[in-house]
């Protein structure tokens, strides 16, 4: 099973459009392709069950379809760190229940979103990390391209790396108009985290003011796979 994990340099930087785009993508490539997101906070109520929209979202870019349990075992209704929401409904997240899950996965090709940045914490001594290092999964990190990018984006690749990960790939998410692909202050970022980063790029994606399936639909347009660059 060709897989990697999707992480980003904070919350809400696109993670989850960044994923949905490359399993759409994949969807073309490969006979099944699996979106996972192991720990999601912030959830409601649909239909008698608990649901997270971004794990719903890769719900529906998998293929053949899955049950949502399978795509998202461990969710939470509390939009708060992960293993503060687990604490809260008196349950404790451990390395060794997401590896026996994730042992009965399989898919020619599978993402894995991670949950906020990459050292979020799942108990009181682990990582979400440890978790990717244990699965010798590659990354691919999405930079929310802002003010403090640079630093953000190089600190999270110096620390998967020193953990023992790969980073394979980045994607570039415009989070306001200074910092659209074609504007100079995102054209000087962009230059920085190409000459620093040693991994490439796998798109640049401007702010995508349309609904949701139309995002994700021009997101895949946008953005290559790992193994297309």
């Amino acid at each position: 099973m060709k897989g990697y994990f999707v992480t980003g340099t904070d919350t809400e930087v696109g993670k989850t459009l960044v994923s949905a785009a490359l399993l759409r993508r994949a969807a073309g490539r490969y006979s099944s392709v699996l979106g996972l997101k192991p720990i999601a906070s912030g959830a409601s109520w649909q239909h008698g069950q608990l649901v997270n929209e971004d794990a719903l979202l890769l719900q529906q870019g998998s293929q053949p379809r899955v049950e949502y349990a399978r795509v998202n075992p461990w969710v939470f209704a509390p939009a708060i760190a992960p293993h503060l929401a687990a604490q809260q409904q008196g349950q404790r997240l451990s390395l060794d229940a997401m590896q026996a899950w994730f042992a009965q996965q399989q898919a020619d090709f599978c993402l894995l979103e991670g949950a906020g940045g990459w050292l979020v914490p799942i108990n009181e001594s682990h990582s979400l990390s440890d978790f990717v290092v244990q699965q010798g999964l590659p990354v691919i990190l999405v930079v929310g391209m802002k003010l403090g990018a640079i630093n953000h984006a190089l600190l999270t690749a110096e620390v998967i790396r020193r953990q023992g990960s790969q980073l394979v790939a980045w994607v570039g998410n415009a989070l306001n108009a200074d910092f659209e692909p074609d504007q100079p202050q995102a054209q000087a970022l962009i230059q920085v985290l190409r000459q620093r980063l040693d991994a490439p790029c796998l798109g640049l994606l401007p702010r995508l003011p349309m609904d949701l399936q139309a995002r994700v639909l021009r997101a895949s347009e946008l953005l290559l796979l790992p193994e297309e660059v």
